[in-house]
């Protein structure tokens, strides 16, 4: 039952929070630009790919999470609840959850409309009798959740590790955010990376198909598209290093010669080998986990993670 939400249409104009944040980002030294802009429809597209990898570990061990605790999680969380999900992308492990606990409204969350309304409507086929109300937005910003769940407990479902994509002070003002916008008796249930082998880490954001190199230059593409940019796209390459220091994974793109190129009417320059930073991914311990959510104002109840200590999915309540 896919329903309508607090539904924007995907603007097909420039949207000016992207022209201000390339812009300063491509301003800054060193250039960084934030990794929610990955996400048009095409990004959106490259990153499930990416998820299919061999080499990229998160989805397949975060899905098997999910696969191999339904019980747990209907006796931790219960049922009746209204599940919202931030970055829900294709939505393809959230069945897995829904199928756990039968709750009783679904709304996704995501930046790239077009994307988030077709996965919402194959997964409202799937579950005719549950209300799906998708909402297009950027979960870093303010929200407005649909009226037909007012009233419900809710639990937000933050998968992916996404979290990881943001500096820790940032993460803590998004977990701050999140505890008031599901409310008093709010549980979140997050998926978070756990520090590992550095190789294995390199692998998994630089793979040998080149798929995660195609997903960071597709920024340039949309740059060019849509901001009337003339960055030459053949003279970027895609690195991935790890940050020892701040336990991160770094992607940057990197000028192979020096450029001169134009967006929305500015001029910019890069040197051989200088970078734009375009997204962060950090790796997060047991106990910097549990750290995190409390500064965040959850108090964590329950974790479940793989044999092997790749990933976790940690169970929170609201403090």
């Amino acid at each position: 039952m896919l329903l309508t939400g607090q539904a924007v249409p995907f603007a097909a104009t420039i949207d000016p929070a992207f022209r201000h944040d390339i812009i300063e980002g491509l301003s800054r030294s060193p250039k960084a630009t934030p990794p929610i802009w990955f996400y048009d429809r095409r990004g959106s597209e490259l990153f499930e790919a990416i998820t299919d990898l061999p080499e990229y570990y998160p989805t397949r061990t975060e899905t098997a999470l999910l696969t191999a605790h339904g019980a747990d999680f209907a006796a931790a969380i219960g049922t009746g609840r209204a599940v919202v999900e931030f970055g829900a992308g294709s939505a393809r492990k959230t069945p897995h959850l829904l199928r756990a606990i039968a709750p009783a409204a679904y709304v996704p969350i995501d930046i790239s409309g077009d994307f988030l309304h077709a996965s919402s409507a194959e997964l409202a086929q799937g579950f005719p009798d549950l209300p799906v109300l998708p909402v297009v937005g950027d979960f870093n910003g303010p929200l407005t959740l649909p009226a037909a769940i007012e009233g419900m407990p809710r639990l937000g479902f933050f998968p992916g590790s996404t979290i990881g994509n943001m500096e820790p002070d940032a993460a803590v003002d998004l977990l701050r955010a999140m505890r008031r916008l599901l409310g008093d008796d709010a549980q979140l249930l997050i998926g978070m990376d756990r520090i590992k082998d550095r190789d294995r880490l390199i692998a998994a954001y630089d793979d040998a198909q080149g798929v995660t190199a195609a997903f960071n230059l597709n920024l340039i593409e949309r740059i060019n598209r849509e901001l009337e940019g003339d960055l030459p796209i053949e003279d970027f390459a895609h690195r991935a290093v790890w940050n020892d220091g701040k336990a991160r994974i770094e992607m940057h793109l990197e000028a192979r010669r020096p450029l001169h190129f134009h967006v929305a009417g500015q001029c910019f320059h890069m040197a051989a080998g200088e970078t734009i930073h375009t997204e962060s991914s950090h790796k997060y311990g047991a106990r910097d986990e549990r750290l995190l959510l409390r500064a965040g104002g959850w108090e964590p109840a329950t974790e479940w993670v793989d044999a092997e200590g790749l990933f976790a999915l940690v169970l929170a309540k609201a403090g």
